[in-house]
């Protein structure tokens, strides 16, 4: 027989399991919070923006074209470039392919494929003397 059987009864801390409900229930209100904001942030500037791997995969790829000197400063509209920001996103989107071998369908994957290909053979081409 176990010890709980033996005393008859059993004590249970209900106080933890309440706040953690409260705490969980405030976290997911936080949560739809934020994701509201952003929904009308993206609202007011006329476009409806999801973030999924692609769109992150691509926001990561297009600040490499930028440090490439293939899109000009929004601002400036001046090229300028910075060759190590550029490895340092291959490198970025490298590990991201070897962390996320088999989780990705085949369109996402064949994506981040072409993607490093193509920055990889621009970065050899402006390293080349």
């Amino acid at each position: 027989m176990s010890e709980q059987e033996e005393s008859g009864f059993t004590i249970k801390d209900r106080r933890a399991s309440k706040q953690s409900e409260e705490e969980a229930q405030a976290a997911d209100a936080s949560q739809e919070k934020e994701k509201t904001a952003a929904d009308e942030q993206a609202s007011a500037h006329g476009q409806k923006f999801e973030l999924n791997f692609s769109t992150f995969v691509l926001s990561l790829t297009s600040s490499a074209f930028y440090h490439l000197g293939d899109i000009p400063d929004p601002m400036t509209g001046q090229k300028e470039e910075n060759l190590p920001a550029v490895k340092q996103t291959i490198d970025i989107l490298i590990m991201l392919k070897e962390k996320t071998q088999g989780n990705l369908d085949g369109e996402e994957a064949k994506l981040l494929e072409q993607l490093i290909y193509e920055l990889q053979v621009k970065y050899v081409a402006k390293t080349k003397p």
